[in-house]
């Protein structure tokens, strides 16, 4: 039976003319070798069908397998089903001492200060070609139900045929064809999605579109990853007729929460070491260009002296390493083309994405003009030469944060995101922040260069619905679309993480075996039919109501008093959010993220009802990575005191909350405390401030 079913199924790669269209092949046809599209080929697999899985290049895993090794995802057990199994073969390959060569595991969770997994035996943070071997194994693991084709890429014109609302089959460059009775598009770009006759949208919405608050133009939130000083915008400072330097756009950035066709922008996530004998030095591109570097330059002169870039540890003494701060590894504003763009110009503005990225590590690490502790910085890290081998060991995957996004019956918005509105088909669920990198560089009226576009809101994890992910009936009947899923800007911001890519991938593909043994279109497929087996299969639908409300959370009004949250502070860094911690104040708190030592301070100001004596409390979450002096300076009524907090000293006041001293305080807003990082050696939390009056 086994040689027959192969036997069928080779044969339908080969029926290119009308026979594929009057007889499928393939029970799925799934375009795109993402994490989803791998997860929905296992599942076609393991519930009995044949599917084709069609990746245009010549890898598999996306950003799972291109660099995104420190996985982002919020909740860990918001993740269930074959991403959970996959993280779990993290687990196990990292058990074997042999996979250690660089380090001992001991000393890679001694050096992260986090838990070795063993309780859930699951791990989260892993070298690229692991990822790709655990993918490749399980893959193999399938049999013969699974055909894997590369380097197969759909004709953009019309490679995509249809019989009414019907996709039968799609065609290739090449010209080779693949019939099929179900289609996932599992591609960052949505493609086969668009050219079915999907309605999508690309770039911001307008916040009245949906009835949110932190879409479209975001110019007055953008603090996070921004110029703190002064630059001179221009090619001969002073000079405005010169022009603007390259990367910033003239013009203001759009009226304040207005839509626009503009996306986040896009970069490479780094493997990098530190171990010489497998470090590769920064080289200079050959289409170095110095001007699109000058911008960087000046802000170093003007006095941001941050190291520009967030390298995450993984195993064996490499990274995974993302955008940080005002000039990065984010190439902003240069990928508004990307989406809807043909081969050509898409190949276009990959090059020029990686040419910037390069030309960056060289400056940083080379330049005369660049700090010497920051050239160190970047001396002291270089791309891993035992990754990425057949890539000249740069990363194969471009990271496309969004594309593309279907607009369905059902649109996943803010109001999911904060569980103001719970979508009661579930099949799966979100949990990271809603997340926007940048989009734009501009020019303030007063001369002053900004970053727009970057926003980090909290979520309580939260169903996506089943409606997300397919179209409207009317568009087409027999497609699914896990990873350009119909959803706001903002929310796709939270929604955009490979595990839940994964989780839907899967999802899909149960929908999609569903509609063909009940023999209907994917909309009218049976909701309970499908939620059982969804949870048969380990998915993840929501969470216990009492788990999401957090009994160890503490809001402002529960501590009573006067409290001052981490987000009311005035900030300087402090961009990384956690809830990882038992017990917080609000929704969450902020770290350091152990980097950037000196130059990021809180500032919490209350404002106090009426002049006396008030004892100061403040909350943080112990740890044993945290540091264990860290600067504290308390303005009150009687001139400054300052103090240092020892962080991994649990809190006495209900292991949140430290008393550091009774002052006497004006009304109003003339005191305050702040919290900086200056001189600390590990993580330092930043969480609330408590003003209780004294007897």
């Amino acid at each position: 039976m086994r040689l027959f079913r192969l036997l069928r199924v080779l044969g339908g790669l080969l029926c290119l003319g009308s026979a594929a269209a009057a007889t499928p092949a393939f029970d799925l046809v799934i375009y795109g070798g993402t994490s989803a599209g791998v997860s929905a080929a296992l599942q076609s697999a393991r519930m009995g069908r044949t599917c084709v899985l069609i990746e245009p290049t010549q890898f598999l895993g996306g950003l799972t397998t291109g660099g995104l090794g420190a996985t982002d995802i919020g909740n860990k057990r918001a993740i269930g089903g074959i991403a959970r199994e996959f993280y779990g073969r993290v687990w196990q390959y990292y058990q074997a001492p042999e996979r250690w060569t660089r380090q001992t595991r001991a000393d890679y969770f001694a050096r992260k200060n986090q838990p070795t997994g063993a309780d859930e035996k699951t791990m989260w943070t892993f070298e690229p070609h692991v990822a790709t071997a655990i993918y490749d194994a399980m893959l193999r693991e399938a049999g013969d139900r699974i055909i894997l084709v590369k380097g197969e890429r759909m004709v953009l014109s019309k490679g995509v045929e249809k019989d009414g609302a019907r996709i039968v089959r799609i065609v290739m460059e090449s010209g080779r064809a693949f019939a099929g009775k179900m289609f996932i598009d599992a591609t960052y770009e949505g493609d086969l999605m668009a050219k079915a006759g999907a309605s999508y949208h690309v770039g911001r919405e307008a916040n009245a579109v949906y009835g949110e608050t932190i879409n479209g133009v975001q110019a007055a939130h953008a603090r996070s990853h921004q110029f703190t000083h002064w630059v001179d915008p221009y090619v001969r400072p002073g000079e405005p007729a010169s022009g603007l330097l390259p990367g910033i756009v003239a013009g203001g950035p759009g009226e304040e929460f207005s839509g626009d066709r503009k996306v986040q922008a896009y970069n490479f996530r780094l493997c990098t070491t530190d171990v010489p004998a497998n470090r590769r030095a920064w080289e200079k591109p050959a289409r170095y260009d110095p001007q699109w570097f000058e911008l960087l330059l000046r802000n170093f002169e003007a006095g941001d002296r941050r190291i520009p870039w967030h390298p995450v540890w993984m195993p064996n003494r490499k990274t995974d390493t993302n955008n940080n701060f005002a000039v990065s590894t984010d190439f902003i504003g240069m990928n508004w083309d990307y989406p809807e763009a043909d081969y050509a110009t898409r190949a276009r503005i990959w090059q020029a994405h990686e040419d910037w990225q390069k030309g960056l590590m060289w400056t940083l690490a080379n330049h005369p003009r660049v700090p010497a502790e920051v050239r160190a910085e970047f001396q002291n890290l270089g791309l891993a030469k035992d990754e990425f081998t057949d890539n000249d060991n740069w990363p194969r995957q471009l990271y496309v944060r969004e594309a593309r996004r279907l607009v369905s019956d059902y649109v996943m918005t803010e109001r999911n995101c904060t569980r103001a509105e719970v979508a009661p088909d579930s099949v799966g669920m979100g949990a990271y922040n809603m997340d926007s990198h940048h989009v734009q560089r501009y020019v303030t009226a007063d001369g002053a260069v900004r970053n727009e576009g970057d926003v980090q809101v909290r979520v309580r994890p939260y169903p996506i619905s089943f409606r997300s992910l397919r179209p409207r009936a009317a568009e087409c009947t027999n497609l699914l679309v896990p990873v350009c899923l119909s959803a706001s800007h903002i929310a796709y911001g939270s929604i955009r993480m490979e595990p839940v890519f994964m989780v839907l991938g899967q999802s899909a593909a149960t929908a999609a075996v569903q509609a063909l043994e009940q023999d209907v279109a994917i909309q009218q497929i049976d909701p309970a039919k499908l939620r059982a087996r969804l949870l048969q299969d380990g998915q993840v639908l929501d969470l216990d109501p009492a788990t999401l409300a957090t009994p160890a959370r503490r809001t402002p009004a529960q501590l009573g008093s006067i409290v001052v949250d981490d987000e009311a502070a005035a900030r300087t860094g402090f961009e990384h959010t956690s809830t990882a911690h038992s017990i917080y104040v609000n929704e969450g708190y902020r770290h350091d993220g152990n980097s950037d030592k000196g130059a990021q301070t809180a500032r919490f100001t209350p404002d106090l009802p009426a002049a006396g004596r008030y004892e100061v409390r403040i909350a943080y979450q112990p740890n044993a990575n945290r540091a264990t002096s860290v600067p504290v300076t308390i303005v009150h009524a009687d001139g400054e005191t300052r103090l240092t907090l020892n962080q991994r000293k649990p809190p006495r006041e209900g292991g949140l909350l430290e008393p550091v001293g009774t002052f006497r305080f004006e009304a109003g807003r003339g005191g305050r405390v702040e919290i900086s990082n200056t001189g600390t050696t590990g993580f330092v939390v930043i969480d609330a401030v408590q003003w209780r009056p004294a007897p």
